[in-house]
């Protein structure tokens, strides 16, 4: 139980930290935190690391990453010209 509880607290901070430092989509997250955790563990939680090597490992990312990876993510851009 306790392997458990720990997986899941990395998890939610790694999601956490990769939501607050750069912007991923949700489905960016969701697609990736697996390959994450497993190709690039030792990098956890720094989000910047991460993420250097997951474009390092990109030829070993699963295809449902790959396939969201590089996808640009688009923000909402306020026009408050009146």
């Amino acid at each position: 139980m306790g392997r458990i509880a720990l997986l899941a607290t990395l998890v939610v901070t790694a999601t956490t930290t990769l939501a607050s430092a750069q912007t991923y989509s949700a489905e960016q997250r969701r697609q990736c935190t697996g390959d994450a955790f497993r190709l690039c563990s030792s990098a956890i939680p720094n989000v910047e690391d991460v993420t250097a090597c997951m474009r390092k490992q990109k030829a070993h990312l699963s295809i449902s990453c790959k396939a969201v990876f590089d996808k640009p993510v688009v923000t909402a851009v306020s026009n408050n010209e009146d």
